[in-house]
């Protein structure tokens, strides 16, 4: 495993759209472990492969001592609304508000290619929420109720 830099705002390659993972194989394998490493030195709870460089739909989160891989990943299902603050490894010093989903369901597969369902509440739905935008080249500042304060505080979108 390896630590990779994190991918800061205002570089394009966080803008653009990441393309499905159809190999599952040691590359893939490397990437999540490095990503999951990553994650854990940056005291994050989620992170994206656009986020390490890497234009793939592949995430890990780690959310109340629940870690999880999930490649390819697609809400299928959404109830509810809440709204709490959210911070990003890639947007550094400022935490703002976004409304998200209570709850949702994804499908997605494993490191292996097997797939799988998971239902998340509150911060696990937030967090995969969060993670997912990523993979479309959306930043939580885009959907921030406070990107106004961000905006006056010098950040660009």
């Amino acid at each position: 495993m390896a630590l990779r830099n994190v991918v800061k705002i205002g570089e394009s390659s966080l803008r653009k759209k990441s393309k499905p993972v159809k190999d599952f194989d040691e590359s893939l394998w490397e990437l999540l472990d490095d990503m999951k490493e990553t994650m854990y030195q940056n005291d994050g709870m989620g992170l994206a492969a656009p986020q390490v460089g890497v234009l793939r739909r592949a995430i890990v989160i780690d959310v109340n001592g629940m870690f999880a891989e999930l490649i390819n990943p697609e809400i299928i299902s959404q109830k509810g609304e809440d709204i709490e603050e959210e911070g990003c490894l890639s947007v550094e010093n400022f935490r703002g508000r976004v409304k998200r989903p209570y709850e949702i369901t994804v499908k997605a597969c494993d490191r292996y290619g097997y797939p799988f369902t998971l239902k998340g509440e509150k911060w696990l739905a937030r967090c995969i929420c969060h993670e997912v935008d990523h993979l479309d080249g959306i930043l939580f500042v885009d959907k921030s109720l406070d990107k106004d304060k961000y905006i006056k505080q010098g950040g660009s979108l």
